[in-house]
């Protein structure tokens, strides 16, 4: 196997952009990026998708975290009896769900 001589070897340097999309590295924020336009099939469709899909990420981004009436509402029906909780029953589904045995 020959190996290449100091000066044959690929050299890294800092010049060039990093990320054209945010534009660190050197790249100006007039430099035009390739819009759906230039781009391939698959990054216009993930462009369509985002866009499509930007109504419901804003409302699940304004949903609490936890639905504290529904939390609210479980915990007063297993205080008054109305569910039934089986902590074995629930012990046996983690343990499938996390590849255990049945």
């Amino acid at each position: 196997m020959k190996t290449k001589s100091k000066g044959d070897r690929m050299r890294v340097t800092s010049n060039g952009p990093l990320n054209p999309v945010t534009g660190a590295g050197g790249v100006s924020a007039e430099t035009p990026v390739a819009g759906p336009q230039g781009a391939s099939p698959a990054m216009q469709a993930a462009a369509l998708e985002s866009d499509a899909l930007k109504p419901a990420q804003a409302a699940l981004a304004a949903m609490p975290e936890v639905d504290e009436v529904k939390v609210a509402a479980l915990r007063d029906a297993l205080a008054n009896g109305e569910i039934r909780f089986d902590a074995n029953r629930l012990a046996q589904l983690i343990q499938r769900f996390h590849g255990g045995r049945a």
